[in-house]
């Protein structure tokens, strides 16, 4: 049995210039971090022939074309399993569609397990590139290159990226910092699940026509992750704190599906009630709030009381492994 798990990530600043359309034109910068929440993949050899896959759905099959998960189809398909006998089953510490980046961690863990399977070493920059010519080029997804990346690396890394060219490197923050922000970020679930797809390829569409208020728009975020990199590197966590609520409002201009009454209700209540800023975690619609927070046990009673849910969380620095 092989057994690989990836982490999931929440984004810290620069969130949406990731994607290619805005990238490859005016160049992309963002701060991602991964946590130590998980999608677990295990692979075995089953006595009988055949695809035999289990995840939130049961399938058996013959053939890779007769594969339903895309993402699986895909990917045995470029690992040329022409003879197939193999079981894949995945389990995750978070529900997908929480935005927290889970497809993108389900597929660098299964990368990973396959070339594990196959006797293949793969590093973390190769692991990356495959997942995201998988999710962009092959089944042509309007989505980012942040979650593959912060998944196969792991850590609190900052991105640059610009005509295809992704350059990553660490946040150099102190220990202290490390600690205040483990401590001080409170993680939500808001009960809403959703497709990032829907979200992203508004954004996507509007940067290829070179639309001026969303190019304006992801120019201002993307010089609010260069603030936001200063700030933390400098310990200044509270000047982070309010560019979080800065970066949120300027995120919601982008569509009227990255928010809800009952979101922006549980936001402002948070603010009123122990945090300093704060942001809805993903793509939009749904998913996680989270919040820094000057007084988390105020925070978390009043969160409590509006019947969140919280997600506790320290930060990953592994990424992408095999553990068994």
């Amino acid at each position: 049995m092989i057994i690989t798990r990836s982490p999931l990530r929440i984004s810290i600043a620069g969130g949406g210039t990731d994607l290619p359309s805005y990238a490859n034109k005016y160049g992309g910068f963002w701060i991602s971090a991964s946590i130590n929440k998980y999608v677990y993949v295990t692979i075995t050899r089953p006595f009988e022939e055949g695809i035999y896959l289990k995840y939130s759905k049961l399938e058996k099959v013959k053939k890779i074309n007769k594969i339903e998960n895309l993402l699986i189809k895909e990917s045995l398909r470029i690992m040329n399993f022409n003879t197939p006998q193999i079981e894949i089953t995945t389990l995750a510490d978070v529900p997908a569609g929480t935005g927290l980046g889970s497809s993108s961690s389900f597929l660098t863990a299964l990368l990973k397990a396959l070339y594990v399977y196959r006797k293949k070493s793969i590093d973390a920059e190769e692991l990356a590139k495959l997942a995201c010519d998988i999710e962009m080029n092959k089944l042509n997804a309007p989505i980012g290159v942040q979650d593959q990346y912060i998944a196969a690396y792991g850590g609190i890394r900052c991105f640059e990226y610009f005509v295809k060219d992704v350059d990553t490197y660490p946040l150099e923050i102190s220990y202290e910092t490390l600690m205040d922000l483990e401590d001080n970020l409170l993680l939500f679930f808001t009960g809403f699940s959703r497709s990032a797809n829907s979200v992203l390829k508004e954004q996507d569409d509007k940067s290829k026509q070179l639309d001026l208020e969303m190019i304006s728009n992801l120019n201002a975020i993307k010089d609010m992750a260069y603030v936001t990199k200063a700030y933390l590197e400098k310990g200044m966590v509270k000047n982070f704190a309010e560019v979080m609520n800065v970066h949120w409002n300027r995120k919601k201009e982008r569509s009227t599906k990255m928010s809800n009454p009952k979101i922006d209700e549980w936001y402002e209540y948070a603010l009123s009630n122990g945090a300093l800023g704060g942001k809805l975690v993903g793509a939009g619609g749904g998913g996680f709030l989270l919040f820094y927070a000057n007084d988390k046990n105020k925070l978390r009673e009043a969160m409590i009381k509006c019947g969140l849910e919280e997600v506790r969380f320290q930060f990953d620095f592994e990424g992408t492994k095999c553990i068994l």
